[in-house]
């Protein structure tokens, strides 16, 4: 797993690329710790080269989406693969973080 993480002012854009899984989940979870203490931060994270997330890596993503939420700012996720998409509509993620 690898994270980009670029910054323009308020706005941060995400890239993930690879696994997110239980061998990775907390190194996901230490590198978005910035974006989750962020004021009004507009985040955009790119999954088009993310493979798959556990059930630990959803839950990174949820905490993201509180402290998000907390902080008056704004989380969406791009480009996501289908079969990563599966995973967030089977557990009901698609209906608590912005998906396009």
């Amino acid at each position: 797993m690898n994270v980009t993480i670029n910054q323009k002012e308020n706005n941060y854009h995400v890239i993930l690329e690879g696994r997110i899984d239980t061998t990775n989940a907390d190194q996901f979870q230490h590198e978005i710790e910035p974006l989750m203490t962020a004021k009004d931060a507009n985040i955009t994270i790119d999954c088009a080269a993310m493979e798959y997330t556990s059930s630990q890596g959803l839950r990174t993503f949820l905490m993201l989406q509180k402290s998000v939420i907390a902080h008056n700012g704004k989380l969406e996720l791009i480009n996501m693969q289908p079969q990563v998409k599966e995973i967030f509509d089977i557990t009901g993620f698609s209906n608590i973080i912005t998906i396009k």
